[in-house]
């Protein structure tokens, strides 16, 4: 089981998102949940990205600020997994 870091609810692995931050600080949404790097997981929807962004819960999970730029990147392949 795994904690979404948007809405707080607990789910397994394979309904979550895993959002990591590589070892060059990058973030990255993950969704075969299998690359290198440091793990948070989400709901597969914009409400918990969204109270993620509001609440701060990727910015605790990796202990850094995140740019504006970095949750619309991530929006934006949220919207593309959710088209396939």
């Amino acid at each position: 089981m795994r904690k979404c870091v948007g809405c707080g609810g607990m789910k397994s692995k394979k309904e979550m998102l895993r959002v990591i931050k590589t070892a060059e600080g990058e973030i990255l949404l993950d969704a075969t949940g299998r690359k290198n790097g440091r793990g948070a997981y989400l709901c597969q929807s914009r409400e918990c990205l969204q109270q993620a962004v509001k609440g701060k819960g990727l910015e605790r999970s990796f202990k850094m600020s995140i740019p504006k730029d970095v949750y619309e990147k991530l929006e934006k392949e949220m919207d593309e997994l959710e088209e396939r």
